[in-house]
């Protein structure tokens, strides 16, 4: 089942991520989709501000994964952009740790993500507004849904 949101602003964003953040459990993955200027590092920050990580959250082009380890819990923020589905950078490693992961662009490496996660594609409708559709892949991010959206 797909779940829609609107977001008619960056607030509207930010707290629509503080919301699911406090639905957070170790081993998340949530995996942003949408094209360039849609608000997926947008959504990271406020997800980060609600762990408590005080660090300027920017999208992670060229290092393709930043750790964020000063907050509540440890949040991997990855973008999988400039990388091909031969590149081998251990993102696998990274979802059997404690914490959480926030991929940018993560369609393009969607044979290797884990068969559970949370997919949040965006629409842009606007220069302020997007449309979230949220697809859950598995019961905690099913619940994660109900409870959220």
């Amino acid at each position: 089942m797909n779940y829609k949101f609107t977001s008619k602003s960056v607030m509207d964003t930010l707290t629509l991520a503080e919301n699911i953040e406090s639905e957070k459990f170790s081993g998340m993955v949530i995996c942003l989709n949408g094209d360039l200027g849609s608000g997926k590092t947008v959504f990271v920050k406020g997800f980060a501000a609600s762990l408590g990580i005080k660090d300027n959250i920017t999208s992670p082009t060229f290092t393709i994964v930043k750790e964020y380890v000063n907050g509540e819990m440890p949040l991997y923020h990855m973008d999988v952009y400039r990388i091909d589905e031969n590149d081998e950078f251990g993102i696998e490693d990274y979802f059997n740790k404690e914490g959480i992961c926030i991929i940018e662009w993560a369609e393009l490496i969607e044979d290797r993500l884990p068969e559970e996660r949370l997919d949040i594609n965006y629409k842009i409708v606007d220069e302020n507004t997007r449309v979230l559709v949220f697809t859950p892949h598995g019961d905690k991010y099913e619940e994660l849904c109900n409870a959220v959206l």
